[in-house]
């Protein structure tokens, strides 16, 4: 049997993705892959699928060679797709709902010491575009704990220079505004500096309104952060995977470790769900005793 019947509900499903909860492309690109490879393995109607058949497919994906957190994900995806399909009225049941998702091992986020991260910040020196342009970037990531993505969105009129605040659009096109540090927005402010003699300079129009340009005046990229932040961070010797992200989950542990409140936290990393935030209250748990000793009534025995 054709899969096109399948195809043409998933079609739906991606146009209510797109208009109705507003998803990133990204978000969409891999909704449109994990559903192809589904459709791919049942050739049924909506209506004629069952618990057997995605179970069957999760078991393929496991024994193909994909990591428990890539099937998860997929399986994710089928329970997303299904709700649809429920709540539109097209199926009575909806079978992925009752489909167990494999455990996956669970990963505490990677993050550096205060003293790695203040050495971080302060690598890129000089004058000039880039290097003035880096510092900045290094300085905003790590005070602002933002998603590279977010950074290379930033236009000048998210800075709030006056105020300390910059705004940002996160997943789902949500915007929030955040704090940045003095320090941060030091960096910013000289930055900018160096930003609009380059583009005098180099004889740049205005018309692109991107905080952050690279050498040729165009908007910086989120691969070309994740480049800046690798190359500073291998010039001090911190080794192993690091990236932008690595500075989100070090902005969140250090702010956990002062006593900052984990839904303050959340709020600032822009997180839907606390659940997704509190991840970070196993990275210093002993910290954790420490403030319920000093707080609660019968914290301590002294």
């Amino acid at each position: 049997m054709s899969d096109e019947g399948l195809r043409s509900y998933i079609k739906k499903f991606l146009k209510y993705l797109e208009i109705e909860r507003n998803v990133s492309s990204h978000t969409l690109r891999a909704y449109d892959r994990d559903l192809k490879d589904f459709s791919e393995y049942c050739h049924a109607q909506p209506e004629d699928i069952d618990m057997i058949d995605i179970r069957g497919f999760i078991s393929e994906q496991i024994n193909s060679g994909k990591s428990k957190t890539t099937v998860s994900r997929k399986l994710a995806t089928l329970r997303s797709f299904f709700s649809y399909l429920y709540q539109e009225g097209y199926i009575k049941i909806n079978q992925a709902k009752l489909v167990p998702a494999p455990k996956t091992p669970k990963h505490l986020p990677n993050f550096l010491s205060v003293d790695d991260a203040f050495n971080l910040v302060q690598t890129p020196e000089g004058i000039g575009l880039l290097p003035v342009r880096d510092r900045a970037i290094l300085e905003l990531l790590y005070s602002s704990g933002l998603r590279v993505s977010e950074v290379a969105g930033l236009n000048i009129d998210d800075l709030n220079i006056r105020e300390g605040m910059v705004k940002a659009k996160g997943k789902g096109k949500k915007e929030r505004v955040v704090p940045v540090g003095n320090k941060a927005m030091d960096a910013l402010k000289s930055y900018l500096i160096e930003r609009k003699l380059y583009k005098k300079k180099k004889s740049i129009s205005d018309g692109d309104n991107a905080l952050f340009l690279n050498r040729n005046g165009e908007r910086l990229t989120d691969r070309q952060i994740r480049r800046i932040v690798v190359k500073y961070a291998r010039a001090i010797g911190i080794d192993g995977q690091i990236g932008p992200h690595t500075l989100r989950h070090t902005f969140a542990t250090h702010l956990l470790s002062g006593g900052a409140d984990l839904r303050v936290i959340q709020e600032l990393l822009g997180h839907s769900s606390l659940s997704t935030t509190q991840k970070y209250t196993h990275l210093d748990i002993g910290h954790l005793i420490d403030v319920y000793d000093k707080a609660h009534p019968f914290g301590s025995d002294e």
